[in-house]
């Protein structure tokens, strides 16, 4: 009796010894662009693009430090607002993410740039263009596509150069990227002579009529009409255009160079009417492992790349990879390896410069043809 009554007192003085500690191993990304509104389809390519790649890195059973990674994203909707955005990226602070791939527009992007340098989380925008992102020193802040300042320049160029505008209107949405490239596209052309802009208006990122400002346009007869603003509200414009005869080629960012676009745009797309440029390139080999990342987007969701995919899951690899190199998942200190990472990417050669901008930035330039996008070059330069 008494050793049977030793073997259930230890067995029960086992059973009060607190578990032993395990080690953490999941390693949280979060993601934080429109899952909601008109740029719904845009938001989800880049939860998409980003899911790919943790579900790749969990399949590859990757260690760091020592540890075997469980990689966990975590997926928020900041309704393209700037004020949702702030919201979603103290959420993503408190949730304890090691870093965020985010957000897609400038207007949510930078006020929430703030909110993760203050808690030292690294955020890789893989969309937000605008300049004043990684102008405000925050160490936390990168992107792997092109800014407006380039993208402004080269729609520019082609504008004047290859389409030959002389008569040029300009409106955008007054959304930070919006109008930032629309600005920014407007100065180009001053500073390089030889056009003029003709008219400038305004509308905002959720209007559905244009008849006002399209009208006012029209009395100017431009052959070159700039928006700058997301393919929402793109496509109704064009529908507009048409109804109102106005024949100017239609020139905008890559907020426009959707794969929606020709549905949005229905017959008013036209062939070689519209031209756009997103804020990234490949070509040769590059172009290879693009496509095939395209190929196994489609085969996984059944449908192709809107525009960000394979720019968010590049931007999931590169935090990967600067774990790796530092050896840590802890933010504070993978990010060095951050500003020194070289990394090749579906989306081409990833490094960062000072400022976390991509060194070599390229940009596409698209046209549509026969409701398909159809692209016609690469371009690199300052």
């Amino acid at each position: 009796m008494r050793t049977a009554v030793a073997v259930c007192c230890t067995l029960v003085s086992i059973s009060l010894l607190p578990a032993p500690a395990r080690a953490q191993t999941e390693v949280r990304i979060g993601t934080a662009s429109p899952l909601s509104g008109p740029g719904a389809h845009q938001g989800k390519d880049i939860e998409n693009g980003a899911r790919m790649a943790i579900d790749e890195l969990n399949a590859k059973g990757i260690a760091i430090g020592g540890k075997k990674i469980t990689w966990v994203l975590q997926a928020e909707d900041d309704a393209s607002d700037p004020k949702t955005g702030t919201a979603v990226a103290q959420k993503l602070v408190d949730a304890h993410v090691a870093a965020v791939v985010g957000h897609l527009n400038s207007g949510p992007t930078v006020p929430a740039s703030k909110i993760y340098a203050s808690a030292g989380i690294p955020q890789i925008s893989p969309a937000a263009t605008t300049p004043v992102y990684t102008n405000q020193g925050y160490k936390t802040a990168f992107r792997v596509v092109a800014n407006d300042n380039l993208i402004g320049r080269t729609l520019a160029r082609y504008a004047l150069g290859t389409l030959k505008g002389k008569r040029i209107a300009v409106i955008d949405d007054r959304t930070a990227f919006g109008q930032g490239l629309a600005d920014q596209f407007a100065r180009e052309v001053r500073a390089a002579g030889g056009a003029t802009i003709v008219s400038r208006q305004f509308t905002h990122d959720k209007a559905t009529d244009f008849s006002a400002i399209l009208t006012q346009i029209r009395g100017h007869r431009p052959d070159v009409i700039f928006y700058g603003g997301m393919d929402a509200v793109a496509g109704p414009m064009l529908k507009q255009m048409k109804t109102l005869g106005l024949q100017a080629k239609f020139v905008a960012g890559d907020g426009v160079c959707s794969e929606k676009l020709p549905l949005l745009a229905g017959d008013a797309l036209g062939d070689d009417k519209v031209f756009c440029a997103v804020a990234g390139g490949v070509t040769g080999a590059q172009e290879q492992a693009f496509n095939a990342f395209g190929e196994r987007f489609r085969q996984r969701y059944g449908h192709p790349v809107e525009t960000y995919a394979p720019y968010a899951y590049d931007a999931v690899m590169v935090f990967a990879a600067a774990m790796q190199k530092a050896g840590s998942t802890l933010p504070a200190r993978f990010v060095p390896a951050l500003h020194a990472v070289r990394h090749e990417g579906v989306t081409g050669s990833i490094a960062f410069d000072p400022k976390g901008d991509l060194r070599d930035a390229g940009m596409t330039l698209y046209t549509y043809r026969q409701g398909k996008k159809v692209k016609l070059q690469v371009v690199r330069g300052k």
